[in-house]
């Protein structure tokens, strides 16, 4: 067995799961593909369920990984925490973006690995954003909204353009594997954070801004 083979085997299942699907992609597609037999998949994933789950997982535990990382700095103010967290996300979603495409369409799905999921990645990330919202609420950096429509706005913001590639190449000839878009989109949203979010009104002395 190649030593390779596990690295092999998940860049040939998202290469594929991205542009044909995942119910139109077959263990034996996935083989070919990754230039291993089939047994190589059984005995690292067991079957085409296990290793769809690892590609959940891959993602999802990067993905909080940065959102963590950056609001260990929430006392250094709530805006600059969200900043770095969009910042970071984009970043990540933009080097990963087959993998980041197929997983946000596979998560419109009702199957059981998405509420599976959803009752642990997404209520966790919903907890930091809630987090930093409140505090920005509280320190006056950000006017009051409902947190839950914020969420969403913000929600929307960083999914879209992973979500729809085919409509951004196609119909707008934006590439969001490009580093262009990356900075330019990352200035748009923090346009809307400076725009929509913050407030008019003194930083209240609770937070240890720059």
């Amino acid at each position: 067995m190649k030593p390779n083979a596990k690295d092999a085997i998940v860049k040939a299942a998202i290469s594929l799961f991205n542009s044909n699907g995942y119910s139109g992609t077959s263990i034996r597609d996935i083989a070919s593909l990754a230039k291993v037999n089939t047994a190589a998949i059984a005995y690292h994933f067991h079957n085409k369920p296990g290793l769809l789950e690892y590609c959940f997982m891959h993602f999802f535990e990067q993905y909080m990984s940065k959102i963590e990382e950056a609001f260990a700095s929430i006392d250094r103010g709530a805006k600059e925490c969200l900043k770095r967290i969009v910042a970071d996300l984009l970043h990540y979603q933009s080097e990963n973006i087959h993998l980041t495409s197929f997983i946000y369409r596979e998560m419109s799905m009702d199957s059981q690995i998405v509420r599976e999921i959803m009752s642990t990645y997404s209520l966790k990330e919903k907890y930091y954003f809630q987090n930093i919202f409140e505090r920005g609420f509280e320190w006056n950096e950000f006017r009051p909204h409902s947190i839950p429509y914020l969420i969403i706005q913000l929600k929307s913001l960083l999914m879209m353009p992973y979500m729809n590639t085919q409509y951004m190449r196609e119909v707008l000839y934006i590439f969001p594997n490009e580093p262009f878009f990356e900075q330019k989109y990352l200035k748009d949203i923090n346009l809307w954070i400076d725009k929509t979010l913050c407030s008019d009104l003194p930083v209240k002395k609770g937070a240890a801004l720059k």
